[in-house]
């Protein structure tokens, strides 16, 4: 195999890991989603909702259709995790707001989905802040590279750097 082969053979084998774990944590996911009874989107839409959030936005940041947002918000209400407010500033417009019982059930089902992921059962907190460097690391050029950013990492973006043939983080002053 020529030198010029293998960073592409390399790229393909990262993308079929990638692949592989993404598909690990969807896994997890639905796992979760089953024990705690209701659907793997409810998941994302619990992530998503940190703070009252219009449902033209959540559908935004869920990548979904307005009528599908109105499914989950009536789900998530049905069991009384969520509930529908006017937005202060225009009436026309519909939050949804998480309730305490919302909350909790969130932080409970991060907490859970957090320690099943494979980084957290395999990697020490070294090897876990080098992951969260890279991945920073990736996100952040995507998201300068696209022409309409979407949220972009919050917090410190961390560097990596080789030392001595050991990749190493260090946090960075936030952006």
């Amino acid at each position: 195999m020529s030198s010029d082969a293998q960073p592409d053979q390399l790229d393909e084998e990262i993308l079929s890991s990638v692949g592989e774990l993404i598909g690990q944590i969807l896994a997890h996911g639905e796992s979760l989603a089953q024990r705690h009874s209701f659907p793997t989107f409810f998941l994302k839409a619990l992530h998503t909702l940190d703070c009252p959030m219009a449902m033209k936005e959540l559908g935004r940041r869920l990548h979904c259709d307005p009528s599908f947002v109105t499914v989950i918000a009536d789900g998530l209400e049905k069991r009384g995790l969520a509930r529908r407010e006017a937005h202060p500033g225009d009436r026309r417009v519909k939050n949804i707001v998480l309730t305490d019982e919302g909350h909790r059930l969130r932080d409970r089902v991060q907490r859970e989905l957090a320690a099943s992921m494979p980084w957290s059962r395999v990697l020490n907190r070294q090897e876990r802040e080098i992951l969260l460097a890279l991945i920073r690391k990736m996100t952040a050029a995507e998201s300068a590279a696209a022409p309409a950013p979407a949220a972009s990492p919050s917090g410190p973006v961390a560097a990596v750097e080789e030392v001595d043939g050991d990749l190493k983080a260090a946090a960075t002053a936030p952006r």
